[in-house]
């Protein structure tokens, strides 16, 4: 047994993995405009909404208590979030409290702040102090994946374009989860960590197989700094001394290592890439490079390279040998697409446990949708993509995925001839669905 319990011998018979659920819950800032996913939804006025949770029959569930919303005197913030945890426990519905979810802090705060990490881990002791029986955290969600948005791409605040201010902010974050754990465990010395990425692989031509090369030596860094992985003989240290990264900084991660009790792996259409330098066949959108060549970025998903989530568990699973999950788990398009790429994931995380991997669960995400992520929640356009829920027309009505969802909890099983289906994704079509599939 490991120290969180999860068992890493497998039983004699086969496991299918738990299902969780998740609310897509971000709170990011573009300039001075904070944007808060749960109130686009209305989740914070509607009552029932964690009744009909409830009502699907999975476990646990990636619930919010993020900084962004608490750090205020204001009283009925916390109330609010204290009933729903309280729903949550009298349903047996174990939280997996997120306290960051790709944001940058209150205003007190940002990603490049030298002091956010501390600031992180004395919200995290609060929350903690408020809630002394929350066993699952995730203090910072994709760290990787805001650290470009925000300090490579510039599309989020802070709003910077360089190399070091990039690791600047992936640095701090993951100093900011293992300071949250360090204050957590100090209340509740059971506190386990579940760490979220994006489980991505990126693809390209042979021009670019360097840049890819790169890139996929890039995704592990969350799990590297945090299992103490990143010392002296690791690709990137040298790389991110030359960055400006002090040897000071990075031995911190070496001297307070702090392995995730479950590695997270969330997962789209949009998580594997591949590059091209024939810029000429693809959008304008597209286009970017590295200094050295200019290539387009797509998603690899409908271009014939897509490897596929099998694949990429492995790799994660001979890496870390760790229990994993898959935390993330959607698709913008028709019900029949999200139940098709639902299922797929379910079969391969099955058949990845079978196989001798701890898959511990598949997360029904995002229960209420999402809204504006086709534009990376640059544009207000009140753009929605309906989850296991649609609540376009303001209530909560059930699609086929909570259909399956509930099936698969109750039963373990769920028949409907359209997850027998190949996905699009699979096939080379790229050129049809090109303006489908954002940057």
């Amino acid at each position: 047994m490991t120290k969180s319990g999860i068992s890493m011998e497998r039983p004699h018979t086969f496991c299918n993995p738990e299902i969780w659920g998740g609310v897509e819950c971000t709170i990011n800032r573009v300039g001075d405009t904070y944007r808060d996913q749960l109130e686009d939804a209305g989740h914070y006025a509607r009552i029932d909404d964690l009744e009909h949770f409830a009502g699907l029959g999975f476990g646990r569930i990636r619930y919010p208590v993020l900084w962004e919303h608490h750090d205020n005197s204001d009283s009925t913030n916390w109330y609010w979030i204290e009933k729903q945890l309280d729903y949550l426990r009298a349903k047996n519905i174990i939280p997996i409290a997120g306290l960051m979810h790709h944001g940058s802090g209150p205003k007190s705060t940002d990603l490049l702040d030298e002091n956010f990490a501390v600031k992180l881990a004395a919200y995290a002791g609060e929350v903690a102090s408020r809630f002394p029986w929350l066993e699952y955290y995730t203090p910072v969600n994709e760290p990787l994946t805001t650290a470009r948005f925000s300090g490579l791409y510039g599309f989020w605040y802070p709003h910077h374009t360089s190399e070091f201010a990039f690791y600047k902010m992936l640095l701090n974050q993951i100093r900011g989860i293992i300071l949250s754990m360090q204050s957590i465990r100090k209340i509740n010395p059971n506190a386990k960590l579940i760490q979220t990425e994006d489980l991505s692989k990126t693809h390209g031509t042979p021009l670019l197989s360097y840049q890819a090369e790169f890139e996929n030596k890039r995704r592990w860094l969350t799990y590297d700094l945090l299992c103490g992985k990143l010392n002296r003989q690791h690709y990137f240290w040298n790389y991110l001394i030359n960055s400006g990264i002090g040897e000071q900084e990075l031995q911190f991660f070496l001297d307070n290592s702090c392995p995730p009790d479950i590695m997270g792996f969330n997962y789209y259409v949009t998580s594997e890439r591949f590059l091209d330098e024939n810029l000429h066949a693809y959008p304008l959108h597209t286009h970017g490079g590295n200094g050295k060549d200019m290539y387009a970025d797509i998603a690899a998903a409908g271009t014939g390279t897509m490897q596929g989530i099998a694949r990429l568990i492995q790799e994660a699973w001979s890496r870390y040998r760790l229990p994993l999950a898959i935390t993330e788990c959607h698709l913008n398009g028709s019900e029949e697409d999200q139940l098709t790429w639902w299922k797929e994931i379910w079969d391969s995380c099955c058949n990845a446990n079978r196989s001798g991997m701890i898959v511990q669960a598949v997360t029904a995400w995002s229960l209420l949708g999402a809204f504006d992520w086709n534009s990376l929640l640059l544009e207000n356009n009140n753009y929605y993509e309906k989850g296991v829920y649609d609540i376009s027309d303001g209530y909560l009505r059930p699609t086929l995925l909570a259909e399956m969802i509930s099936s698969i909890s109750r039963h373990g099983n769920f028949h409907h001839p359209v997850p027998g289906k190949k996905g699009w994704w699979n096939e080379n079509q790229w050129a049809d669905r090109a303006e489908a599939m954002p940057l």
